[in-house]
């Protein structure tokens, strides 16, 4: 496996990379040379399995660092990006800003008490999309960019349809595609290109959490030309080819990742 990264002061920022497609994505670019920080945010029960599957990423001999924080909060961003500063020296830059974070309302609108209301929109749009501007803004106002740099998203096919109970999340995506537009836009001539990956139906932790999420499965099973889900790995492959000095062309893109999932 060529290790194209290696030697470079490169650094992949995951923004929820503790299981699914960010903890996928951040071992294939470890594979691949690139140094990583992972921030997640999970129960102290859970630390000792995640810490077990970082120990892979370890094994790749690249540098790595995780955080259990809150990403959303503004006060903790501002205590995060001091730690990220000391752990990549004065040589170290951020390649690759992936955005992971999976933390939405999945309430009906309709029903007899705790439906979706106002601040469950706030508070999902907040997590799963504004919170990217919000990292790139911190990232790139401490010069911890590389002159060429990728700001990493992902969307879903939720961004278009409407499933019950998802409408936060929808909206979440919606915003997250939008951002990410005019983030390439009006990034671009500092070097950072911004891209979304529309995975197809994915069977993770966050999509299972989905009422009638088998439903789903189902569905994309039957639609999808090779007749199976798309799995982290399938995505985790586009992060890495996203990240390549040959994907610098590509800014401002929603990036279908499903196998074909969506022509049916």
């Amino acid at each position: 496996m060529v290790a194209e990264f290696k030697d470079q002061n490169y650094w992949a920022l995951v923004l929820g990379g503790s299981s699914g497609l960010g903890y996928a994505s951040a071992k294939k670019l470890a594979r691949h040379g690139m140094n990583i920080i992972i921030i997640h945010r999970d129960r102290r029960s859970e630390i000792p399995d995640i810490e077990e599957a970082f120990d892979e990423i370890r094994r790749s001999g690249v540098q790595f660092e995780s955080f259990n924080a809150d990403a959303v909060k503004k006060e903790s961003r501002k205590d995060l990006v001091d730690k990220i500063k000391n752990v990549l020296g004065e040589k170290g830059r951020i390649r690759t800003l992936l955005h992971s974070i999976a933390k939405g309302n999945l309430k009906p609108m309709i029903g007899e008490d705790n439906i979706l209301e106002n601040i469950d929109f706030q508070l999902t749009i907040d997590a799963m999309a504004l919170s990217l501007y919000d990292w790139t803004q911190a990232v790139y106002r401490e010069g911890l960019f590389t002159k060429d740099a990728r700001v990493l998203s992902f969307t879903s096919d939720g961004n278009r349809k409407a499933w019950k109970n998802y409408a936060a999340v929808s909206a979440a995506k919606v915003t997250l595609e939008a951002l990410t537009r005019s983030m390439a836009l009006e990034f671009a001539r500092h070097g950072i290109r911004a891209n979304c990956i529309q995975a197809g139906i994915t069977v993770t932790r966050s999509f299972q959490m989905i009422p009638g999420n088998e439903t789903l499965r189902v569905h994309a099973l039957k639609h999808n030309p090779f007749r199976r889900l798309t799995v982290p790995d399938d995505v985790a492959n586009v992060v890495y080819l996203l990240s390549k000095d040959e994907a610098s062309w590509i800014t401002g893109t929603i990036i279908p990742v499903n196998g074909g999932e969506h022509l049916m």
